[in-house]
């Protein structure tokens, strides 16, 4: 049985993530392949509940600290009970987010130190790094116009953060992009929706060549 391919989705909000993913899983699976669609935080029952508590604007804020290890627990169950079994099949893994928002909200945006992160990352994960992750990039202004267009659902606390906030985000993606370029494929996440399925679809297809 082949190893199986573990692909991540990152960006801003609004970025289109949950739209490529869905697209890729239809040409995936037209293709032959097992695909498991999952998602950060969240994926398992209990990562789920996490992932409200993480979410919802309660009156009690939740403080940097408490908020990153909430998504390390969150990450360590959904890697070990869905994301890893479904690998060790030789499932082809698609996961909307992944520790690279960890690296870019609690680290860049935040302020946390990143070798506390890169250390939780890499125990939450039992080092398993993503095989392929593709960066929707998208400037803070055009995923705030997109999110006031969406403004019939209910805005969650992290999408509730100023904009400089997001700044700092975008600008830690873009660092890790940088510094992971054969990892980390960064696409202009305004072109328009086949484009950008057209070029996720050729480096998959590279990646799966290469397994």
């Amino acid at each position: 049985m082949r190893r199986g391919l573990f692909i991540t989705f990152e960006g801003q909000e609004c970025a289109g993530k949950s739209t490529q993913v869905q697209l890729l899983t239809e040409w995936l699976e037209s293709q032959g392949h097992s695909v498991l669609c999952t998602r950060e935080p969240g994926g398992t029952a209990l990562a789920e509940k996490i992932r409200n508590l993480l979410l919802d604007i309660n009156e009690e804020s939740i403080c940097a600290e408490s908020e990153l290890l909430l998504f390390a627990a969150s990450r360590a169950q959904h890697v070990r009970n869905l994301i890893l079994p479904a690998l060790a099949e030789g499932k082809t893994v698609l996961c909307d987010r992944f520790y690279d928002s960890t690296t870019a909200y609690q680290g860049a945006a935040r302020g946390l130190p990143l070798k506390v992160i890169n250390v939780l990352n890499d125990f939450c994960t039992a080092d398993r790094k993503p095989d392929l992750t593709f960066l929707l990039d998208l400037t803070v202004q055009e995923s705030r116009r997109r999110l006031q267009i969406r403004s019939h659902d209910i805005i969650d606390r992290m999408e509730a953060e100023k904009d400089s906030f997001f700044e700092k985000v975008r600008q830690g993606f873009l660092q890790i992009a940088r510094q992971e370029p054969d990892r980390v494929k960064c696409i202009d996440a305004t072109q328009d929706i086949q484009v950008i399925q057209k070029i996720i679809r050729t480096e998959v297809q590279n990646a799966l060549s290469r397994d």
